[in-house]
């Protein structure tokens, strides 16, 4: 799990230094998002690898209009 988590907050990272700068805000609440529902999935008894919970929680954060679970 700590390797799937590490995997996310990379890709996060990349996704963030191609962003511009305003829009860096709303990575800190995507960032938010993505570790809840990354913690969601994997709590949920579901048999998603760590690869399909990274990818399925990136897409929900990612989501405009998603709600915002701080």
């Amino acid at each position: 799990m700590r390797q799937a988590f590490i995997i996310g907050a990379l890709a996060l990272g990349l996704m963030a230094a191609a962003l511009p700068r305003p829009v860096s805000g709303h990575l800190v609440c995507s960032a938010r998002s993505f570790q809840q529902y990354f913690r969601d999935l994997n709590g949920s008894g579901n048999s998603l690898s760590p690869l399909e919970r990274l990818v399925f929680s990136l897409v929900m954060a990612a989501k405009p209009g998603a709600p915002h679970r701080g």
